[in-house]
């Protein structure tokens, strides 16, 4: 079997558990996102799309740092006593929204730069926006931000695009996918942090 066939068949079945994760918000998800990122790397660094391939292991360090802070969270909870399943989920506040445009917008024309004087990236502008904006969506998961779900649905809808641009069709279905599961995440995360926010929901 090609390499590059056998690399998007075990990236995507790792996709759709990560997602389903992402989705449960269940801790789970950073274990297999330290994971996936080892495959897409390769199947990244085969078909020229460096910027995301390099950040992959941004994912892998991003996977650990979630992993703790998610932990943190939990024993928190326990600590004051609250029974909400998927605690912590709440809404970006208004005043993050400046310095995370601010983050995105500074790695875009970094990794811009790179791909361009460092590499022989054909797609430069798409590759560093899609990275930038994932790292930015890393983040906000950690935090268990609701809209970090509509940062992804922008960054799978340029992936989708640029996968099937650069020859590599089943990762490109797997985004398709991810596309419609960003909007059901968002509805499901929008609701429990409604339900949380609630006065009810704390013991």
């Amino acid at each position: 079997m090609d390499l590059s066939l056998l690399l998007q068949i075990v990236g995507t079945t790792l996709g759709l558990i990560y997602l389903w994760l992402e989705y449960k918000a269940n801790i789970w998800v950073w274990i297999v996102g330290a994971i996936m990122p080892m495959v897409h790397g390769m199947l990244y660094l085969t078909n020229g799309i460096y910027a995301d391939a390099a950040m992959q292991l941004y994912y892998v360090a991003a996977g650990i740092y979630g992993l703790a802070v998610w932990l943190r969270s939990d024993k928190r909870r326990k600590e004051e006593g609250s029974e909400v399943k998927s605690g912590g989920i709440r809404h970006t506040p208004r005043r993050w929204y400046v310095w995370l445009f601010v983050t995105y917008a500074l790695l875009h024309i970094l990794l811009y730069w790179l791909l361009v004087e460092y590499t022989d990236s054909r797609v430069p502008i798409l590759d560093s926006m899609s990275t930038a904006l994932s790292i930015v969506a890393m983040w906000m998961l950690s935090r268990k931000l609701v809209e970090q779900w509509l940062v992804w649905l922008v960054v799978d809808m340029i992936s989708v695009g640029l996968y099937f641009y650069k020859g590599i069709p089943l990762t490109a279905g797997l985004y398709t996918i991810y596309c419609l599961l960003a909007i059901a995440g968002y509805l499901r995360w929008r609701k429990q942090a409604r339900i949380e926010s609630s006065p009810g929901s704390r013991p």
